[in-house]
Formats: C-alpha cells, structure tokens, sequence
C-alpha cells in the first residue's frame, strides 16, 4: 500500500508545542531517588485476598523518567508516521482527529513493540478503596471515584488523583509485546499493521466511512503480499499478524494514559494534547 490475558483464576495550554514540550523536557525535571515514595511490598498473607494471581493489585512503573521518557518519544513518532501518510491528510481535520483519539493507544504500543521498549513495575502503595472512605469522612467529603463510569472514557484530565493500573492490565500489554517479539514483525509489517489500526471505519461519526473502509482493505491486502512474498514457507504467518491485532483490543487507552503520561505531566487531557501535537510539525 502506497499510503500507507486478563485473569485466569477468577493541560490547558494551548500554544505548539507546550505539552509537547513537557514530554520531550521531562528528563530535565528533578527526580526523586529511585524507590523513594514506594509502599512497601505486599506482607506474607496478603496475596490470599482478593484474586488470587494477584491481577488486580496496583502497581506503577520501576523507573517512571525511563520508561515514560521512552513512551513519548515512540507516542511523537507515532504521529509523525500518521501525518506522513498521504491519504490520512487528504482527510478533513475532524476526521483525522476522530481517527487518531480511537487508536492513539494501540498505535503506541506497536511503537513500543517495533522500538522493543522494556519497562518494569512495582506494586503500589495505593490506599485501598475503605481506608479512602475512611480518610475522606473524617474531612466529611464524599469518597473519590476509583475510575470513570463504565462506557465512559476517561482520558486524564480534571480534578481527581491517578488511577493506578492493575497488575492484569499491565500483564496484557506486556503479553502483547511478547507476542510481536516472537514474531519478529519487520518494519513493513508494522506499518501495515499501523495503517490497518488507524483506518478503522466502524468508528461512529465518520463521514468519509467508505473512503477509510478502502484504506484498511488496501492495508491489509498489502500486508497479506507482502507476507506471502517474504515468507513463503510459513502460509500461517498473515493469520498471525491478524491475532497480534485482535490482542490490541485488550488494551486500554485510559491504561496507557495513567502507565506513561501523568508521571511525567500530570492529568493531562489526551485529546487536547493529540490535537497540540497532531497540528504541529514533527
């Protein structure tokens, strides 16, 4: 193309560059000693509550300054390749905004996957959802949300404090990555596989529905090509491909936003900080 697991056992600036510029400055920040305001780790006995895999405990990054320094970089790249698809700019601008809010996530983690970014987390010492009811009617306040209503995405932003991931969450991106590690997916490949994440025409409120739904058929033709001109002797390999993209599903954008991003710029709003850096020349 030319253009182109979950558990088992149960902002307001808005100048060019500004958000950019945090992101890409984030190093610079001074960091705190590495470990310093880390919980403790879980006590013996304690695995026993809840789930028992331990899927569902909080946890944050090892080395927040690496790994979301790493993140950005791949998130600016990211756009970069979508800006320098040809039949993504001969796209209104709404509709390229509309595309890049749904994939934005998904996107980045196969940047992630084709840079081989590593990252590693600990658990958290996140109070636990009763010593916040606790703590919160002492001061006679209503206890804080744990997440965004079901159906409702949250993209940061707005008052409320991080939402760690849990530790199933962070399994499914980490799972994803090995898959496309094992696969050693090539530089074509990846875009392709880009191309057909990007031009998703089930997205509702698209009017160029028809033009897009060309796109990621001609994606996915050009994938399938070239497969079968590199690797001849493996026929199963394009199928291979197609479940590496049904495991982005698993991925949450909301997820991803928490893990890479407020460490480093606080509750940021997703969508004005894609729409900053989708209008500037990266």
């Amino acid at each position: 193309m030319a253009c182109l697991e979950r558990c088992r056992c149960c902002a307001d600036s808005r100048r060019h560059g500004s958000i950019l510029y945090s992101i890409l400055r984030s190093e610079e920040r001074a960091a705190s000693p590495a470990g310093q305001g880390q919980g403790p780790g879980p006590r013996r006995g304690q695995a026993s509550r809840g789930c028992p895999c331990g899927s569902r405990r909080r946890v944050a990054l090892r080395s927040p300054q690496v790994a979301c320094k790493a993140a950005s970089a791949v998130l600016v790249k990211t756009l970069r390749f979508v800006q320098n698809v040809p039949c993504f700019q001969e796209l209104p601008l709404d509709e390229q905004l509309l595309l890049v809010r749904s994939c934005w996530a998904p996107l980045l983690v196969l940047g992630l996957a084709q840079d081989r970014v590593h990252f590693e987390t600990v658990e958290s010492a996140e109070p636990s959802m009763l010593q916040r009811i606790l703590t919160t009617r002492r001061q006679g306040e209503q206890p804080p949300p744990r997440g965004p209503a079901p159906g409702r995405p949250h993209h940061g932003g707005g008052g409320g404090g991080p939402h760690l991931p849990s530790a199933g969450e962070i399994q499914a991106i980490k799972g994803f990555l090995a898959k496309c590690w094992s696969l050693d997916i090539s530089t074509k490949e990846y875009a392709y596989l880009k191309g057909t994440v990007l031009f998703n025409p089930d997205l509702p409120g698209l009017q160029c529905t028809q033009y897009i739904e060309g796109l990621q058929r001609e994606a996915q033709q050009a994938l399938n090509e070239h497969v079968r001109l590199i690797h001849r002797g493996d026929e199963a390999r394009f199928a291979k491909l197609n479940v590496v993209l049904s495991l982005l599903r698993s991925i949450n954008a909301n997820v991803i936003a928490e893990l890479f991003f407020r460490p480093i710029i606080g509750a940021v709003n997703m969508d004005d900080m894609l729409l900053e850096m989708l209008c500037a020349k990266l």
